[in-house]
């Protein structure tokens, strides 16, 4: 499916927080979100997922408008975020997390079963408690606990924060693979060299709004539209 952002802006009472950002992303694309600290990243997932109210604007899923949505249907329509610092139930073992995200309802490929396959590290800790494991097996056990609601539309946020650079390349390494099957993937990064990496677009965001947006751009030119410095 294709999701489209149109003019969304969103606020935290009387602070506004996302001013009028508009993405596309195709299915099996990656589209990578950056920006410092405050730059608006995860509340622009937030809003996309229905957790934040969108103020102005609206998401659609192919032709669909779903601004109104509550974030339980969206999810039921194949919008999933993996939100930062992950949210797993730490009283739960890997394996009743996993059957939380199948709670969406969706048919598809991914299964209990295939995100095992995926994630070798997620199998092996089935039954131990997401509470005790480390944070790269966290981060894991909350991408397979996405997937096997098969998304149409992935988002994660920061999934490298705090992470030990094998892991992340490990985690990194697996993004191909769930975009083969179609789906959508929307990054949230503050590493910009690692984001260009893996993404087909880049959309750099600055006190909330687009600083700079569009395919095949210059490392120089992120870098710049990240710090909010000019070229010229």
């Amino acid at each position: 499916m294709t999701i489209r952002v149109e003019g969304l802006s969103a606020a935290y009472g009387q602070l506004t927080a996302l001013r009028e950002v508009s993405l596309r992303v195709e299915p099996g694309e990656i589209l990578a979100i950056v920006g410092a600290n405050g730059a608006g990243k995860s509340t622009l997932l937030k809003t996309i997922a229905g957790q934040l109210a969108a103020t102005t604007g609206s998401v659609h899923i192919d032709d669909r408008d779903v601004t109104r949505l509550a974030a339980s249907e969206r999810a039921r329509l194949g919008i999933l975020l993996v939100p930062e610092g992950r949210r797993l139930f730490p009283s739960l073992t890997v394996r009743e997390n996993l059957q939380v995200g199948t709670s969406t309802g969706r048919a598809g490929v991914w299964t209990i079963d295939s995100v095992c396959d995926l994630f070798p590290l997620v199998e092996e800790r089935l039954d131990r408690r997401a509470g005790l494991m480390s944070g790269g097996e966290q981060q894991a056990t909350a991408i397979a606990r996405a997937l096997v609601g098969n998304p149409s539309v992935l988002m994660l946020d920061e999934i490298s924060l705090g992470l030990a650079p094998t892991i992340v390349v490990d985690l990194y390494s697996k993004l191909g693979r769930i975009t083969e099957q179609g789906t959508s993937i929307l990054l949230v990064e503050q590493d910009v060299r690692r984001a260009a990496t893996v993404a087909d677009q880049i959309h750099c965001l600055l006190e909330g709004s687009t600083a700079l947006a569009g395919r095949d751009l210059d490392l120089a030119d992120i870098t710049a539209a990240y710090f909010g410095v000019s070229t010229r």
